[in-house]
């Protein structure tokens, strides 16, 4: 079996043969105009010489022989550049007066470059000319040409190579200075502790620290032995001998005590004969009260600066507190001493302890320090180094300025010119290659046309399209042809065995399982115009009604005649005026087809004005409505999605949509554009596609007699036929045919 691309290049070669030959006359006829054109042979003189590396030379610099070694790397452009031809053309118009285009050199130059590159390695230079001396001249200048071009690029390398250096000097120095400033202030705020950390002094002062510690903690804890037992004998603390010290100590505190007491015992004394609302008994206690508020005043200034830091006391607490005889007084005198020796001690422990501390965290952040400032250092030495190397390669760069030179030497000086006369190609050669040539070009003609003219070729072409939309192909049915020389016949399988059957019979089995449902009331339509939809829309009615099921066949393509006249049947062509009366009359409409069992049919009245109102008319929905409950099967034949969207307004009322496409007769990008928009929709049911017109091969019946063999004759204008080998119908009207004809559709 071929594969698609061939059966389709095949057939776009019975189809556009003539442009494939037109093409093919028209480039041998252009051969055969050049072969006639060509000119005699020219006179060709090939001169040749060799240039080979120079070895790198002993110098003061290591700079040169790199650069010379790295200029070896020429190429066969580098040195037929411009700029080596326009000096071998200057040179030769100043010294021998030639005026030589330097493209035209360019053309009959030519070098070869060895590779890989060893030191006995040499470089051909090849220079053609139909003058023998200017060939040889040529050659010389232009060897010579390469040999300066070699030493001009080692020179700009060199200087490359310096003015490079020169850019990298100043970022690395500053680089150097920046590394250096930055050790200086390390050193600068680090340096002490690391010289310290170096002698040693570090542990020394650590348990310096600690040794004090030590001895102030012993002296802290005598102390604190001395004050429990000054405390206990004086049943004070600190505090409280401090407070009762200092009232005991003021006179005024004392005096205010004495008249106070005074009072009180003039009060007890008076208590026993006055009453309480005595005038005496009155002024005591406001006395007393009085006294009573001097004393607060007076303890509060003298311990609490006016009661503001001091705690509040009662005036028990105040007496009781303000009696110390001479002995406690110097008792909680020496308490007191004996407490703020101790606190400037424990302020003293303090210290130390911290002081410890710290010379612990710098004792442990020395080798973070060690490293940082070694880190530093290292960072100076790198830059330092770089520094250093750079400045030595800046100087030996301008030391190999003297001692830099070519990579190339000229090894021939003077080259020997050959004779390098050709003849020019065969006439015979050249029309073969034109022929060939015109083969090819047509071909690719024939194929780009095929292309261009977007249709469908083959079965396969038409099955992928379905596929890859996801698709089911329901059914692929045969060429049909038939035997018939009238210009509007449709062909349609009215004999009963007739072989195209099975095809029908297998797409309407198909129909069972696509859709969720049984499909009962099923829609063809297609694309474009010809591609044999109403064909097998009326075919597929036969092939129901063969099979026992009560079929009914719609023609809803209003914008087209009837073709009821296949099945032997007349249109009445006054339907067209009443459209809507027609399809409100079901008996009217519906026709039996007096030659198939089982099959009605209701013919269009088209071409009618306004197909779309009529399709979505009360009469019309009525009859889908009436005719689901009365028929087994309904096909309707839709028109076609180009012609309008009548398919699509009948679709709700359908079961289902089958998609007709054909091969040679349908459009890839409509057919594309139609599937997409009918998957993508949520409101159609596309039950699959069908490919019509395949080449599928039928065997005929082989009751028939062998038909004579057919002839070509035009397909009718709206609906093209099927096509099929078929023995003649059995119709009347053909019994008189002289002659049958075969129509492919």
């Amino acid at each position: 079996m071929l594969p698609s691309i061939v059966k389709r290049y095949l057939i776009a070669v019975g189809k556009y043969k003539w442009f494939g030959i037109v093409t093919f006359v028209a480039v041998l006829g252009a051969a055969g105009f050049v072969a006639l054109k060509q000119k005699p042979p020219e006179k060709m003189f090939q001169a040749e010489g060799a240039l080979s590396y120079s070895l790198p030379k002993t110098g003061f610099s290591n700079t040169a022989p790199q650069i010379q070694e790295q200029g070896k790397a020429l190429s066969k452009p580098m040195l037929l550049s411009e700029k080596v031809i326009k000096a071998v053309e200057e040179r030769l118009r100043k010294e021998l007066g030639w005026n030589e285009d330097w493209q035209k050199i360019v053309k009959n130059a030519d070098a070869a470059v060895p590779q890989p590159i060893e030191p006995t390695s040499t470089i051909k230079v090849i220079y053609k000319n139909p003058d023998q001396k200017k060939a040889q001249l040529t050659l010389i200048a232009m060897m010579e040409a390469m040999v300066e071009y070699s030493r001009s690029i080692n020179a700009e390398r060199l200087v490359m190579t310096g003015k490079q250096l020169s850019e990298r000097l100043t970022p690395v120095k500053q680089d150097l200075e920046k590394a250096e400033k930055q050790l200086e202030q390390f050193d600068r705020v680090e340096g002490a502790v690391l010289s310290v950390a170096r002698i040693g002094a570090l542990p020394t002062a650590i348990a310096t620290a600690q040794e004090q510690q030590r001895q102030l903690a012993m002296a802290i804890q005598g102390l604190d032995a001395q004050i429990r037992s000054l405390s206990e004998r004086l049943g004070l603390t600190p505090d409280q001998a401090y407070v009762s010290q200092a009232l005991s100590a003021d006179p005024i505190i004392a005096n205010l005590r004495a008249q106070l007491h005074d009072t009180e015992s003039q009060i007890q004394l008076y208590e026993q004969s006055l009453r309480e609302d005595h005038p005496q008994m009155v002024e005591l206690r406001q006395r007393q009260t009085a006294l009573q508020e001097l004393l607060q005043q007076r303890t509060s200034e003298v311990i609490g600066g006016n009661g503001v830091a001091a705690p509040m006391m009662s005036d028990f607490q105040i007496r009781h507190n303000s009696s110390l005889d001479p002995v406690r007084q110097q008792q909680a005198t020496t308490l007191m001493g004996l407490q703020t020796q101790r606190e400037n001690l424990q302020q003293q422990l303090q210290a130390a302890a911290q002081t410890e501390q710290q010379l612990r965290r710098e004792y442990a952040s020395i080798p973070n320090k060690q490293l940082e400032r070694s880190q530093k250092e290292q960072q100076v030495l790198i830059q330092k180094t770089l520094y250093d190397k750079i400045q030595a390669a800046l100087a030996d760069a301008k030391t190999a300025e003297a001692e830099t030179g070519s990579s190339l030497n000229i090894l021939s000086v003077q080259p020997k010119p050959a004779d390098l006369s050709q003849s020019n190609p065969s006439i015979v050669l050249i029309l073969g290659g034109g022929g060939l040539l015109g083969a090819v070009v047509g071909g690719a003609l024939i194929f780009l046309l095929s292309l261009l003219e977007g249709k469908f070729y083959t079965e396969e072409e038409v099955r992928s399209a379905f596929e890859e939309r996801e698709v089911e192909v329901l059914g692929t049915l045969p060429a049909f042809m038939v035997f018939d020389l009238k210009p509007d016949f449709m062909p349609v399988m009215v004999e009963p065995d007739s072989p195209y059957l099975e095809f029908y019979e297998r797409l309407r089995t198909n129909l069972r399982r696509a859709g969720d449902k049984q499909v009962k009331v099923l829609l063809l339509t297609s694309a474009g115009i010809g591609e044999g939809k109403t064909f097998c829309a009326y075919n597929l009615a036969i092939s129901s009604a063969r099979a026992g099921k009560r079929t009914l066949l719609i023609e809803a393509d209003l914008r087209s005649p009837s073709r009821v006249q296949c099945l032997k049947m007349t249109a009445d062509p006054e339907n067209s005026l009443e459209p809507l009366l027609y399809y409100g009359q079901l008996n009217n409409c519906i026709r039996l087809v007096p030659e198939i069992e089982n099959l009605y049919v209701v013919p269009s009245p088209g071409p009618v004005r306004q197909p779309g109102g009529i399709l979505e008319s009360n009469e019309m929905l009525r009859l889908l409505k009436d005719v689901r409950q009365r028929f087994d099967f309904v096909v309707l034949d839709a028109p076609a999605l180009s012609a309008g969207n009548d398919a699509l307004m009948l679709e709700p009322h359908t079961d289902g949509i089958i998609f007709v496409a054909r091969p040679l007769h349908s459009q890839q990008g409509m057919v594309a554009e139609y599937l997409d928009s009918l998957t993508e929709s949520e409101d159609i049911t596309l039950l699959g596609g069908v490919i019509n017109g395949a080449e599928t091969p039928v065997e005929a019946h082989s009751t028939y007699p062998e038909p004579e063999p057919p002839v070509e004759f035009p397909a009718p204008p709206d609906e093209p036929a099927q096509t099929g080998r078929l023995p003649p119908l059995p119709y009347p009207e053909q019994a008189e045919l002289p002659q049958t004809a075969r129509r492919r559709a």
